[in-house]
């Protein structure tokens, strides 16, 4: 992988993924129970920017190590559909979709992708955009952008050992795409994903990682229930 220190340092994917989901745990309090304006407010979804560019990371990382790609895409797509019913009540019929779609889209295209890119870049090109587009046309959060950052990271880690400079192209490329939901943040997850040391941590086994995702839905109806405990005392006044 390109982007590793020397292995007793930096952070492993564990480690990151801790991270990642402290940031979003972060920027859903300050999203769905925070009130909107405030410094405090701005301040935490800032954090909460550094989450999607290290799941995605992690995303690509995972698909190059796993052993098998359809259970990892199935885990994930399990997870989203389990996620899907707290996203509606903290969110409403307004058209979107929780993260973990995006994931488990952003899985589907890099299984097809790998085969493509052996036959013809064009196909892979066209692929990844089509994908892209149906992204955005389901709603799933980070739509089009979601994909094509996990893609880069795959293409950059899977085959640009090799070329000059790919670890800045990487992150030029997806930092581009990222900073549209915040600069800052998009930095901050720049910052933490360069400390990256190749290693899978704590966090390697099956059962686990199936703790893991479980996390995604569960802090959802945590949230949802917080959000009606808070608005009870206003319903009553």
């Amino acid at each position: 992988m390109n982007l590793t220190l020397k292995p007793e340092f930096g952070l492993s994917g564990s480690a990151l993924k801790v991270i990642a989901m402290i940031s979003m745990v972060i920027d859903h309090v300050a999203l769905y129970l925070m009130e909107y304006g405030t410094v405090l407010y701005e301040t935490m979804r800032c954090i909460g920017r550094i989450a999607f560019p290290v799941f995605a990371f992690l995303i690509a990382e995972g698909f190059i190590h796993t052993k098998s790609r359809y259970r990892y895409f199935f885990t994930l797509l399990g997870f989203a559909v389990i996620s899907e019913i707290p996203w509606y009540l903290l969110n409403g019929a307004d058209g979107t979709h929780n993260v973990m779609f995006t994931l488990a889209l952003g899985v589907a295209t890099l299984m097809v992708l790998k085969n493509l890119l052996q036959r013809s870049l064009v196909l892979g090109f066209l692929w990844t955009i089509g994908m892209a587009g149906i992204a955005s046309w389901l709603g799933v959060d980070y739509e089009w952008r979601g994909i094509l950052v996990i893609v880069i990271f795959y293409l950059f880690n899977g085959y640009g050992h090799s070329f000059p400079y790919s670890k800045g192209v990487q992150f030029f490329c997806t930092f581009a795409l990222m900073m549209y939901y915040g600069v800052i943040g998009a930095v901050m997850a720049y910052m933490f994903l360069y400390q990256y040391n190749g290693k899978r941590g704590c966090i390697d086994t099956y059962f686990v990682k199936n703790i893991f995702y479980l996390f995604y839905p569960l802090h959802l109806w945590i949230l949802y229930l917080s959000l009606i405990h808070i608005s009870e005392p206003t319903r009553r006044s």
